[in-house]
């Protein structure tokens, strides 16, 4: 055996996890979350491993037709990227069994003196199963309600299993989302097996699990009616009580990680607060999320800290000497960004965008509840302020295939692209994934976000883009409550309370209009600083190399 497995070890397990750009492993921001999870803790040379699907299919690769999205495959070949694996297991699905095989992708450091660390995805499209059963892990979040349980069977159950086959010895299990609850169950059924009282067995699973919670809304939560579950699950639906542990109407992920977790988060303060009024009688901690330094700075900003930062992508905290950075070197290393940026947009939308002209970011899923039309809410007062303050405007992001009201966003951006012309130059580049967000985080010049309070949980491409010294203009909700200092990082968009779309609209205009792109046009050595403090603030500390390591000594550590 590997000696390295005889390490104490961490299971970090997560439905999605965005670990190179061309594999199909990821749809949005958990996955992205996941992967940098991962990426620090090789840094940091942790003894964790990684738990999650194969997604042979991916997610979907998006185009614009006609301004509509349009969806395509997005297969993806794992032995590009992956060694298989030796091992199988066996997991009862439908009252079938069901064969999982596992491949194995090493994260790498590009820190000295770190390791790589290992993620585990898991596969049934294997000559042992039926047609049907090969295609649990094909698609990312495809399929019905029958098919997503299915899928978390085989993460949850089958992970668990792949595990022990391989010889880890696993100490904590750290479920990233309720959609890997399921480990909970196995667990305990191995402890009942064992001859464990159901109790007993219960506080011994809670003392090796620990859950992040990510939706602040009871809606977003994976529930299945128990007819479902014990279709999918078998008899140890009624064995082991689970209505007791998941909820007595419907079988709830989240409630489940919740009862077998003995150390639960939310992935901001202001989202732990609403996790602990959403859950009561659980204590819900506070790590806020943080993103990979080296992963999302461009290659500008990175030969900047490297010549004035030493050893900044092991030590983002250092960022804070980013102060000593000349002003001209600065603003240069922001302008090769903005011109590499450029490129892509010319080569996504056939427009030749200024790299001198004000240009605003927006980047993200596309759901309604980010309001991405927001910007274009009231279109004569934009137009009256790109008179006094010239601006463009890059967009992407995809909507789930399912997501129609999504979908209509992403249409009617194109038409306002095509009403505006150039007047106000808007590119949408299609298919948003790592390699294009990079580009977007460090080449605009401002960072919108504006999604309805209190439903952003955390946000992190906002931390990306103060990284490269990009501030943001956002709504208090998430990260910025943590993260805003007005004016010295960014700005905020109104004031910290329910949503409204009129106030809201009317703020954000007010704040560039007033505040924003006065200071960009008129006042570059104040622009200057704000981009100072978006990187000796912000990008500094909202980094995963902090949140893991806090993972490590309050989670996982106890």
């Amino acid at each position: 055996m590997d000696t390295e497995l005889l390490l104490p070890r961490v299971a970090y397990f997560s439905m999605e996890m965005a670990l190179e750009p061309g594999m199909g492993t990821y749809s949005g921001g958990l996955g992205v979350l996941a992967g940098d999870h991962m990426r620090s803790a090789a840094d940091l040379a942790m003894p964790i491993v990684g738990v999650t699907m194969l997604s042979r299919q991916g997610y979907f690769r998006q185009t614009i037709e006609a301004g509509a999205q349009v969806e395509h495959d997005a297969t993806w070949d794992p032995s590009q990227y992956a060694r298989r694996l030796p091992a199988k297991v066996r997991v009862t699905i439908r009252g079938r069994e069901v064969w999982v095989g596992g491949w194995k992708h090493m994260v790498g450091s590009h820190c000295e003196d770190s390791k790589a660390v290992p993620v585990i995805l898991l596969d049934t499209d294997l000559p042992e199963n039926d047609a049907e059963d090969r295609k649990l892990t094909s698609v990312l979040y495809g399929g019905d309600e029958t098919y997503r349980l299915c899928q978390e069977i085989v993460l949850g159950i089958g992970g668990v299993r792949m595990l022990a086959a391989l010889g880890y010895q696993i100490q904590k299990y750290h479920m990233n989302e309720g959609h890997a609850a399921l480990l909970t169950l196995e667990l305990l059924r191995e402890r009942v097996a064992a001859g464990e009282s159901r109790d007993k067995a219960v506080m011994g699973v809670q003392a090796h699990c620990v859950f992040t919670t990510h939706t602040p809304v009871p809606a977003g939560h994976d529930q299945f009616d128990y007819p479902l579950a014990t279709a999918c699950l078998g008899p140890i639906v009624k064995d082991l009580n689970l209505p007791e542990l998941a909820g007595k109407e419907r079988l709830n992920m989240t409630h489940l990680a919740l009862r077998l977790s003995n150390w639960v988060n939310g992935v901001a303060k202001r989202h732990a607060e609403v996790s602990r009024t959403m859950f009561p009688g659980y204590q819900v901690h506070a790590i806020t999320n943080g993103i990979h330094p080296w992963t999302w700075a461009s290659d500008a900003h990175r030969k900047l800290f490297d010549q004035h930062v030493p050893h900044w992508c092991h030590e983002p905290e250092l960022l804070l000497h980013a102060e000593r950075i000349p002003a001209g070197e600065l603003t240069a290393a922001h302008r090769e960004a903005k011109q590499a940026l450029i490129g892509l947009l010319q080569r996504s939308g056939g427009k030749r965008l200024e790299t001198d002209r004000f240009t605003i970011g927006f980047a993200r899923r596309m759901t309604d509840y980010k309001r991405p039309s927001l910007l274009f809410s009231d279109m004569e007062r934009l137009l009256a302020i790109a008179k006094k303050y010239p601006i463009q405007v890059a967009l992407a992001g995809k909507a789930h295939p399912r997501d129609e009201l999504g979908k209509r966003h992403i249409a009617r951006l194109h038409e306002w692209a095509k009403e505006l012309g150039d007047r106000i130059p808007i590119v949408f580049v299609p298919n948003y994934g790592v390699e294009a967000g990079r580009l977007l985080v460090s080449g605009v010049d401002l960072w919108l976000n504006t999604p309805q309070r209190p439903l952003e949980a955390s946000g992190t491409s906002g931390m990306k883009a103060a990284l490269n010294g990009v501030p943001s203009l956002s709504i208090l909700d998430g990260w910025w409550l943590e993260g805003c200092e007005e004016g010295i990082t960014g700005w905020a968009i109104g004031e910290d309370g329910p949503h409204d779309d009129a106030l809201d609209s009317k703020a954000l205009y007010d704040k560039l209009e007033k505040v924003v792109l006065p200071l960009y046009y008129e006042n570059p050595e104040g622009w200057l600083a704000v981009m100072r403090g978006a990187i000796t603030k912000n990008g500094a500390f909202f980094n995963s190399h902090r949140m893991v390591r806090r993972y490590m000594l309050e989670a996982y550590s106890r």
